[in-house]
Protein backbone atom coordinates (compact mmCIF):
# COMPACT_ATOMS: atom_id res chain seq x y z
CA UNK A 1 0.00 0.00 0.00
CA UNK A 2 1.46 3.23 -0.79
CA UNK A 3 0.01 6.80 -1.10
CA UNK A 4 -1.25 7.77 -4.64
CA UNK A 5 1.40 10.24 -5.47
CA UNK A 6 4.09 7.98 -3.85
CA UNK A 7 6.69 5.15 -5.10
CA UNK A 8 7.39 3.69 -1.71
CA UNK A 9 5.33 2.19 1.58
CA UNK A 10 3.26 4.06 3.19
CA UNK A 11 2.37 3.58 7.21
CA UNK A 12 -0.48 0.86 6.36
CA UNK A 13 1.54 -1.28 3.80
CA UNK A 14 4.50 -1.43 6.25
CA UNK A 15 1.82 -2.44 9.06
CA UNK A 16 0.39 -5.36 6.38
CA UNK A 17 3.58 -6.59 5.94
CA UNK A 18 4.69 -6.80 8.58
CA UNK A 19 1.45 -8.41 10.13
CA UNK A 20 2.01 -10.90 6.60
CA UNK A 21 5.59 -11.79 7.46
CA UNK A 22 4.61 -12.55 11.19
CA UNK A 23 3.08 -15.73 9.85
CA UNK A 24 4.80 -16.67 6.59
CA UNK A 25 8.24 -17.82 6.03
CA UNK A 26 11.40 -18.51 6.74
CA UNK A 27 12.51 -18.64 2.47
CA UNK A 28 15.67 -19.22 1.11
CA UNK A 29 15.72 -16.82 -1.49
CA UNK A 30 13.39 -13.57 -1.86
CA UNK A 31 13.77 -11.84 -4.95
CA UNK A 32 11.40 -8.86 -5.59
CA UNK A 33 10.63 -6.67 -8.50
CA UNK A 34 12.61 -3.36 -9.04
CA UNK A 35 9.79 -1.26 -8.06
CA UNK A 36 10.86 0.38 -4.72
CA UNK A 37 7.79 -1.30 -2.74
CA UNK A 38 8.24 -4.22 -2.89
CA UNK A 39 11.98 -4.31 -1.83
CA UNK A 40 10.23 -2.24 1.19
CA UNK A 41 7.21 -5.09 1.67
CA UNK A 42 10.04 -7.74 2.02
CA UNK A 43 11.76 -6.04 4.50
CA UNK A 44 8.94 -4.51 6.04
CA UNK A 45 7.95 -8.86 6.10
CA UNK A 46 11.05 -9.31 7.92
CA UNK A 47 13.17 -10.99 4.72
CA UNK A 48 16.55 -9.53 3.51
CA UNK A 49 15.99 -9.62 -0.63
CA UNK A 50 18.46 -11.81 -2.09
CA UNK A 51 17.93 -10.18 -5.91
CA UNK A 52 15.94 -7.74 -7.65
CA UNK A 53 14.58 -7.98 -11.23
CA UNK A 54 13.09 -6.02 -13.83
CA UNK A 55 11.10 -9.06 -15.19
CA UNK A 56 8.29 -9.04 -12.37
CA UNK A 57 8.28 -5.01 -12.10
CA UNK A 58 5.55 -4.34 -15.44
CA UNK A 59 4.71 -6.34 -18.26
CA UNK A 60 4.23 -3.49 -20.53
CA UNK A 61 2.22 -1.99 -22.76
CA UNK A 62 1.62 -4.64 -25.50
CA UNK A 63 0.50 -7.42 -22.32
CA UNK A 64 -1.35 -4.77 -20.67
CA UNK A 65 -3.86 -4.19 -23.41
CA UNK A 66 -4.55 -8.06 -24.01
CA UNK A 67 -4.68 -8.22 -20.05
CA UNK A 68 -5.39 -5.31 -17.93
CA UNK A 69 -5.37 -5.88 -14.52
CA UNK A 70 -7.53 -6.02 -12.06
CA UNK A 71 -9.65 -9.21 -13.46
CA UNK A 72 -9.85 -12.72 -12.06
CA UNK A 73 -7.40 -15.54 -12.50
CA UNK A 74 -9.56 -17.11 -14.30
CA UNK A 75 -9.77 -14.32 -17.09
CA UNK A 76 -6.20 -14.37 -17.38
CA UNK A 77 -5.79 -17.81 -17.85
CA UNK A 78 -8.44 -17.33 -21.48
CA UNK A 79 -6.10 -15.04 -22.28
CA UNK A 80 -2.87 -16.73 -21.94
CA UNK A 81 -4.65 -19.47 -23.97
CA UNK A 82 -5.19 -17.05 -26.69
CA UNK A 83 -1.61 -16.59 -27.25
CA UNK A 84 0.36 -12.99 -27.71
CA UNK A 85 2.20 -10.84 -25.78
CA UNK A 86 0.71 -11.79 -22.30
CA UNK A 87 0.92 -15.89 -23.23
CA UNK A 88 4.89 -15.20 -23.97
CA UNK A 89 5.22 -12.74 -20.81
CA UNK A 90 3.96 -15.76 -18.74
CA UNK A 91 5.57 -18.63 -20.02
CA UNK A 92 9.02 -15.88 -19.47
CA UNK A 93 7.50 -15.83 -15.97
CA UNK A 94 7.26 -19.15 -15.38
CA UNK A 95 10.92 -20.04 -17.32
CA UNK A 96 12.47 -17.26 -14.38
CA UNK A 97 10.50 -18.62 -11.32
CA UNK A 98 11.36 -22.64 -12.68
CA UNK A 99 15.11 -20.33 -12.55
CA UNK A 100 14.74 -19.25 -9.07
CA UNK A 101 13.95 -22.92 -7.71
CA UNK A 102 16.88 -24.65 -9.89
CA UNK A 103 19.39 -22.16 -7.70
CA UNK A 104 17.71 -23.66 -4.13
CA UNK A 105 17.71 -27.11 -2.38
CA UNK A 106 15.20 -29.48 -2.59
CA UNK A 107 12.64 -28.84 0.27
CA UNK A 108 13.29 -25.03 0.31
CA UNK A 109 11.25 -22.27 -0.50
CA UNK A 110 11.55 -18.41 -2.38
CA UNK A 111 9.49 -15.28 -2.00
CA UNK A 112 8.64 -13.56 -5.12
CA UNK A 113 7.19 -9.98 -4.09
CA UNK A 114 5.77 -8.21 -7.82
CA UNK A 115 2.98 -7.11 -8.28
CA UNK A 116 -1.20 -6.68 -10.02
CA UNK A 117 -1.40 -8.49 -13.31
CA UNK A 118 2.49 -10.24 -12.60
CA UNK A 119 1.23 -12.45 -10.37
CA UNK A 120 -1.97 -13.58 -12.02
CA UNK A 121 0.20 -14.41 -15.39
CA UNK A 122 2.91 -15.77 -13.07
CA UNK A 123 0.69 -18.27 -11.72
CA UNK A 124 -1.50 -18.62 -14.67
CA UNK A 125 1.94 -19.23 -17.03
CA UNK A 126 3.38 -21.99 -14.60
CA UNK A 127 0.10 -24.27 -14.50
CA UNK A 128 -1.55 -22.87 -17.66
CA UNK A 129 -3.82 -25.95 -17.56
CA UNK A 130 -5.77 -25.86 -14.06
CA UNK A 131 -8.97 -24.64 -13.30
CA UNK A 132 -8.54 -21.18 -11.85
CA UNK A 133 -12.33 -20.59 -11.28
CA UNK A 134 -12.76 -20.89 -8.01
CA UNK A 135 -9.92 -18.75 -7.68
CA UNK A 136 -11.41 -15.57 -7.15
CA UNK A 137 -10.70 -11.94 -8.14
CA UNK A 138 -7.63 -10.26 -9.14
CA UNK A 139 -5.01 -10.49 -5.93
CA UNK A 140 -4.90 -7.52 -3.74
CA UNK A 141 -2.41 -6.15 -1.21
CA UNK A 142 0.09 -8.71 0.15
CA UNK A 143 -1.68 -11.34 -1.44
CA UNK A 144 -0.55 -13.84 -4.72
CA UNK A 145 -0.12 -17.63 -4.66
CA UNK A 146 2.28 -20.77 -3.41
CA UNK A 147 3.59 -22.72 -6.51
CA UNK A 148 4.06 -26.56 -5.92
CA UNK A 149 7.37 -27.95 -7.79
CA UNK A 150 8.66 -31.50 -8.72
CA UNK A 151 11.06 -31.02 -11.50
CA UNK A 152 8.06 -28.67 -12.64
CA UNK A 153 5.61 -27.12 -11.39
CA UNK A 154 2.56 -29.43 -10.18
CA UNK A 155 0.09 -27.27 -8.28
CA UNK A 156 -0.90 -23.96 -6.67
CA UNK A 157 -2.99 -22.52 -4.20
CA UNK A 158 -4.44 -19.04 -4.27
CA UNK A 159 -3.24 -16.86 -0.66
CA UNK A 160 -5.38 -14.25 0.39
CA UNK A 161 -5.54 -11.59 3.49
CA UNK A 162 -7.85 -11.73 6.10
CA UNK A 163 -8.91 -7.69 6.39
Amino acid sequence: MRSLSGDHLNQTGVTLARLVGQTTGPFDRVVTSTVPRAFETAIAMGFAVDEQNELISTYGNAVQREAPWPQPFVNFAEIIKRGGAAAKYAQKLAEYYAGILDIISEGRSALVINHGGVVELGVVGCLPDIDFSTWGDAVNYCEGARLYWDDKFIRAEVLRVNR
